[in-house]
């Protein structure tokens, strides 16, 4: 079983809505997983890992259906993703939605990561799950991609011929007559048995409009689950902390010592201190969160080098261009390359 992490209450509340579709008491379920049944009253409750793993594999053997998580991907709605599901009714596009998940999602859930490869003008997104149980492990999987998909389809009116295909890692079904119910869900071709789970698409998708975007609903949900985040991330050493909230502004700005002081709820002069106890300085911090996403980019994106410089918060992609040789000894061009072959 996973023995770390935590989901919120609004991720296990959609498999406890799904366990009632079948006629199931999961009351008694989560007491033998040790969840209080009170957490439910608010959707930013957190649960364990390893009590939402047990609590699973006790839904799907109640539940009795190798359909479970094909079924609860039904129920998706915008609370089930908690602030980040209003959030992504208001991003511009599914590409500014895809560049905020990571930095987001363990507000949902730390079950499990997400991962964008785009090339050839497909992108590929995927889902790593964390859960060791093998069955509560494909039932997550499942679940995780048919609410992305079907969820991407509330919010946006677009030709299923953009959707390429959905791959998952683990075998077809026993059965070959539930086949069909993949065919219902995903309505694209479903391969088993591939290198990684995920959604294949055409690039074109990324970039068609959300009607409902608000960019000043955005800025204001962006803001709260900031916060949310960092509370989580309360016990984590003021480094990681700075990080995590450089990742969630950086795009847009440059932010200052004395903005990240104040997201911190700290003086600029605390957070020095705390930073200098730590062995580092806010600069430092900076040039290595820059350093850790310019090689994310190059390596697993073929994003321009003039957009990566936008995405680290550079105002001209020369000043990056020159950041990059400084740290590394090799130019940004030259390291692609050298990571492509």
């Amino acid at each position: 079983m996973s023995d770390h992490g935590f989901a919120s209450a609004a991720a296990v509340k959609q498999f406890l809505k799904t366990s009632q579709v079948y006629g199931v008491d999961y009351q008694p379920l989560l007491a033998k997983a040790n969840i209080a049944a009170d957490l439910f009253e608010n959707n930013n409750q957190r649960i364990p890992g390893v009590a939402m793993e047990q609590l699973l594999a006790l839904l799907i053997k109640a539940c009795d259906d190798p359909g479970f998580g094909l079924r609860s991907a039904r129920l998706i709605e915008p609370a089930s993703y908690c602030v980040l599901g209003y959030a992504a009714m208001n991003c511009a596009n599914l590409r500014e939605l895809l560049a905020r998940v990571p930095v987001y999602e363990k507000i949902v859930n730390e079950m499990g990561a997400s991962y964008t490869e785009i090339a050839d003008g497909y992108v590929l997104q995927r889902w790593q799950c964390h859960f060791a149980n093998p069955q509560v492990k494909r039932h997550m999987v499942e679940s995780v991609l048919g609410s992305w998909l079907t969820y991407t389809r509330s919010l946006l009116d677009f030709d299923d011929k953009l959707i390429d295909s959905i791959c998952f890692e683990h075998s077809a079904p026993a059965d070959s007559a539930l086949l069909q119910d993949y065919t219902e869900l995903f309505g694209c071709p479903v391969h088993f048995d591939q290198p990684a789970s995920g959604i294949r698409f055409r690039e074109a998708l990324l970039d068609l409009p959300f009607p409902q975007a608000d960019e000043k609903l955005l800025q204001t949900l962006l803001d709260h689950a900031s916060q949310l985040v960092a509370e989580m991330d309360h016990d984590q050493s003021m480094t990681d902390q700075v990080k995590n909230l450089l990742r969630l502004l950086l795009k847009e700005q440059v932010p200052s010592s004395t903005l990240i002081a104040e997201k911190l709820g700290m003086s600029s002069r605390t957070l020095q201190r705390k930073l200098s106890d730590e062995n580092t300085h806010y600069k430092d911090v900076l040039n290595e969160l820059r350093l850790e996403l310019a090689l994310h980019y190059l390596e697993n994106t073929e994003l321009p080098l003039e957009s990566i410089a936008h995405e680290l918060g550079y105002a001209e992609a020369r000043s990056f261009y020159r950041s990059f040789k400084q740290w590394t000894g090799r130019t940004a061009g030259a390291y692609r390359a050298h990571a492509d072959a």
